[in-house]
């Protein structure tokens, strides 16, 4: 019998093994961006010709001296581990030393570097500086050609000819559209790891984009999204407790500001590098159940600085899913965390002007107006229970007014929140007597009825008696109507949505100062003050500067007389 398994020739091998890693031109340009964020890069920038299949990344990092630049496009070389041990303990984005070698597999590969230290000449026997080298690998990463060159301190690596050696992997990629597109959104993801670098991305030498530096994550969103202002956005940074080494920073979009029709924004990066754990994920979209409108997801991304000790990235060649210690651990505070962002107090809210509705009002008073409604100096917006009711607009909106100005809460969808989470909290069902009795009732009724707890059973030809109804809806006269809409469908969760919002006081409603301040103190007690169950903001905020700017205070008395 003939022997059916052989070994492949090594260029096979070579192959197979880089396409795990370098898969397109998004690949390319993730493995080379993160050697430049390794290399401590401030900078960088990245050009690509598509149509040539050719990247060029050039950064201001530590650079490589030449005998580093020898062995960089070597099988499994890299400065970043050295034993089995270190994988317990990598910091960096890089370790595996695959990338460069792997490029040499499939393209033409040059690297250009020069260390900012000063460094040994080895055609001198001295020491120089400001000498950099220029290096051009063959396949495998043999090197054809190295030269002293002339470049500031850093590294540019150029990937010509990309899967020349292996033209049907080009015929089997998207159109070239689809894939600058990924590599815009991997350039995105990385950036947003790594706030403090400044982004340039150059395609078929013209400028493409630009992603300047910022402090935080939270203040580089709104370059990336460009519809989202500061304002809409939350950003919480926590040293979290009994830990030395772990943190989390997250930035979320307030509900009633911003979301979106997919889960696009929804972000979970480890160490510095975006990943999918799809836990963490689903944790990040229960927490925000109930706060947005129907079928849209949150603006929400999270990073969590972890202890190498607590992950193991050997899960996938691409680094993008991990296996991660203790995740009930991190679900609870990823949990609080959004619970603290979401909470209306002086600690998380940094701008309460909610610039485009307060925009439209100004511009409805006066159409010659042009003012700037969004206040240089954020507002000191009202901690809990600062919040004083003194009036009533349309028998709807109660008038709130706190140090920083003044607010219109709508007194139903506020009501409603606050009994909905009442509910959740003390859902409970009470015995009905006399019984509420319905008639032809269709088995699908009956079975939501007895889903969500109710007693129900039959009472004759056709009729059905309700013998137990939750607690909130038994003193109402449309008790009875109430229980018809439960019938209808939903998990337990529609049904306390549906009582919150026939329980709670109508639009419509004349309520006394202390009615209305028993409203205000309770809503802000909530969990999610900022949206009703159903995703409807609650609040309108007109801040004292924009205010004072509508109004013109900041005039002289002579000046506003045409003195």
């Amino acid at each position: 019998m003939v022997s059916t398994i052989q070994v492949l020739p090594k260029e096979v091998v070579h192959l197979i093994t880089a396409g795990e890693v370098i898969d397109s031109l998004a690949a390319v340009v993730r493995e080379l961006v993160e050697n430049s964020l390794d290399a401590g890069a401030t900078r960088v920038v990245v050009s690509l010709w598509p149509e040539q299949w050719r990247v060029r990344v050039a950064d201001n990092g530590c650079g490589m001296n030449l005998e580093d630049l020898q062995r960089a496009a070597s099988a499994h070389s890299t400065s970043k581990i050295r034993s089995c041990a270190d994988l317990w303990k990598i910091t960096s984005l890089g370790f595996r030393g695959e990338a460069l070698h792997s490029l040499t597999t499939l393209a033409e590969l040059e690297i250009l570097s020069r260390p900012s230290a000063r460094i040994s000449v080895p055609f001198t026997g001295g020491t120089e500086e400001g000498v950099g080298w220029r290096v051009v690998y063959g396949y495998g990463g043999q090197i054809l050609e190295q030269q002293v060159v002339a470049i500031a301190p850093g590294t540019v690596v150029t990937v010509s000819n990309l899967f020349g050696s292996c033209i049907a992997r080009r015929q089997g990629l998207p159109a070239l559209a689809q894939q600058m597109k990924a590599v815009q959104a991997t350039i995105y993801q990385i950036a947003l790891c790594h706030p403090q670098v400044a982004w340039q991305v150059w395609q078929n030498d013209r400028e493409w984009f630009t992603i300047s530096p910022a402090a935080t994550m939270g203040k580089l969103i709104p370059q990336l999204l460009q519809q989202v202002r500061p304002g809409d956005l939350q950003e919480l940074q926590l040293e979290l407790p009994n830990s030395q080494q772990n943190s989390l920073n997250i930035v979320v979009g307030l509900p009633d500001r911003c979301h979106r029709h997919r889960p696009d924004w929804l972000r979970v990066a480890i160490n510095g590098r975006m990943v999918k754990v799809p836990e963490l994920e689903q944790t990040i979209l229960g927490a925000f159940h109930r706060t947005l409108p129907r079928d849209r997801y949150p603006v929400c991304c999270l990073h969590l600085l972890i202890s190498p000790d607590q992950i193991n990235w050997n899960r996938n060649p691409a680094k993008t899913e991990i296996y991660l210690n203790d995740l009930t651990y991190w679900q609870k505070q990823i949990n609080q965390a959004i619970e603290q962002a979401l909470c209306i107090n002086s600690d998380t809210i940094q701008e309460a002007v909610h610039t485009s509705r307060v925009g439209k009002l100004i511009k409805v008073a006066e159409e010659t107006g042009a003012y700037n409604t969004n206040p240089s100096t954020p507002p000191n917006p009202p901690t809990s229970h600062t919040l004083k009711a003194v009036g009533q607009v349309n028998n709807t909106y109660i008038v709130a007014e706190h140090p920083g100005g003044l607010w219109l809460v709508e007194q139903h969808i506020a009501h409603e929140r606050i009994l909905y989470e009442q509910l959740c909290d003390r859902w409970q069902i009470i015995p009905m007597e006399p019984p509420i009795i319905f008639y032809q009732l269709s088995s699908v009724q009956v079975s939501q009825l007895q889903r969500i707890g109710l007693d129900i059973e039959p009472f004759g030809e056709q009729l059905w008696a309700i013998r137990s109804v939750p607690a909130m809806l038994r003193q109402r006269d449309d008790c009875a109507d109430a229980i018809l809409e439960l019938s209808r469908g939903g998990d337990l969760q529609t049904a306390q949505v549906a009582v919150a919002c026939r329980s709670a006081i109508r639009n419509g409603t004349p309520l006394s100062l202390q009615q209305m301040q028993q409203i205000l103190d309770d809503w802000q007690r909530t969990r999610n003050p900022r949206t009703c169950p159903h995703g409807r903001p609650i609040y309108l905020s007109l801040e004292e500067p924009a205010l004072a700017r509508f109004f013109r205070r900041h005039w002289v008395i002579g000046k506003s007389h045409g003195i």
